[in-house]
């Protein structure tokens, strides 16, 4: 993956690129909306990666970031500490200035970046967060993976305007081969869980814009929330935080839509935990109950699935799959399946029905837990 971002580099900008890097896309197994709510999510890095190469920019550029892409193959041109640019090159333009923040940049050096990925944009699975990554440790390798996934993270969140958590940054930064990363969101406490079970990813090939959609708005939701709760319980900070023995009084506490949003991250919050211990165990009938559970949850109550994602979910249920589920976010994007190692019934079930209801025949791939960032060889 490397090569391209660096050959783009040579062919666009006519010279050598003083440093390249990588950083994976992501799936989440579960805990789904509970990352900014301050809970558990529980992903895994995947092989699909975005890469970037960069170099400095012409003398007398002061200021300037030159940016392009295999995807947007048109120079983007703009003075980064002025002007946040439109599309992609905003995250880069985020990332230089989270540099800068730390002194890891100057202020007025020019910046040639160029990109290059085989992760889908709006599927759900991190692409921002890659791209905000690969550039970010091209730029500044000698900060550590937390370091990494702090800029990437505020480069979208502060910059870009994505009221994202922070689970996305940081499992492409801290990603380990066959685990996956139980990561406590209040507290940044991450643990690594062994996981190889065999994982199908189903893209449904619908997009979202997660900075102009439903996301901000259920955060928002979230936030009124724990504004009312706290009447309840005032030391309450994170709406993760609120006892799950306790779910009546927040029933009785809340109206609807606050109500069934608190009510799926609290839950959520209570899965996430256990299927972490389930996957420890080796338990995986049990954990793919909770995949189950988790998507139900989704599109019950904070209904962010979408009639593609639900197809896919009940067709696995009814082939026999151990476990089936949306990841990341909703709204569109794509399901994860957990299989049985002889299953051979849920792939085909799963394209017959989509193909009958939809017209087109879903990617189906298999996905692994993958190594997180890194720096390449030019």
């Amino acid at each position: 993956m490397p090569r391209p971002a660096i050959d783009l580099f040579r062919e666009t900008f006519g010279t050598t690129p003083r440093a390249a890097a990588s950083a994976p896309g992501r799936v989440n197994l579960i805990g789904e909306h509970t990352d900014y709510n301050g809970g558990p999510v529980l992903p895994i890095a995947i092989a699909q990666r975005t890469s970037a190469a960069v170099g400095p920019g012409r003398d007398g550029d002061a200021g300037v970031l030159e940016a392009i892409s295999t995807r947007y193959p048109q120079v983007v041109r703009v003075k980064w500490q002025e002007e946040l640019p439109k599309g992609w090159a905003a995250y880069v333009a985020g990332v230089l200035r989270e540099l800068w923040a730390l002194e890891v940049l100057p202020p007025d050096g020019p910046v040639r970046v160029a990109v290059a990925s085989d992760l889908p944009v709006g599927a759900g699975l991190a692409s921002s967060a890659a791209l905000s990554l690969a550039v970010a440790k091209a730029l500044a390798p000698s900060l550590n993976p937390r370091q990494i996934a702090g800029v990437a993270f505020r480069a979208e969140h502060d910059h870009v305007g994505v009221r994202c958590g922070v689970m996305d940054q940081t499992i492409s930064a801290l990603g380990k081969r066959d685990h996956a990363v139980l990561l406590e969101c209040a507290s940044l406490e991450a643990k690594q869980i062994p996981f190889s079970a065999r994982l199908l990813l189903v893209d449904t090939g619908v997009r979202h814009d997660l900075s102009a959609g439903g996301l901000n708005q259920r955060r928002a939701e979230c936030e009124a929330a724990v504004k009312r709760l706290k009447v309840e319980l005032p030391e309450l900070v994170w709406l993760a935080s609120w006892p799950a023995e306790w779910l009546p009084r927040l029933k009785r506490a809340l109206r609807e839509p606050l109500r069934s949003r608190a009510v799926h991250v609290v839950s959520e919050t209570a899965r996430t935990r256990f299927g972490a211990q389930l996957l420890q165990q080796g338990k995986l009938k049990r954990f793919g109950e909770l995949l189950y559970e988790s998507h139900e949850s989704c599109r019950r109550l904070y209904e962010c699935s979408s009639p593609e994602l639900d197809t896919i979910v009940s067709v696995a249920k009814r082939a026999g799959a151990l476990g089936a589920r949306l990841t990341g976010a909703g709204w569109g994007g794509a399901a994860i399946v957990l299989l049985s190692k002889r299953d051979n019934k849920t792939i085909p079930a799963i394209q017959r029905a989509y193909e009958r209801v939809y017209g087109k025949t879903p990617l189906v791939s298999e996905v692994k837990a993958s190594a997180g960032a890194h720096t390449e060889r030019l």
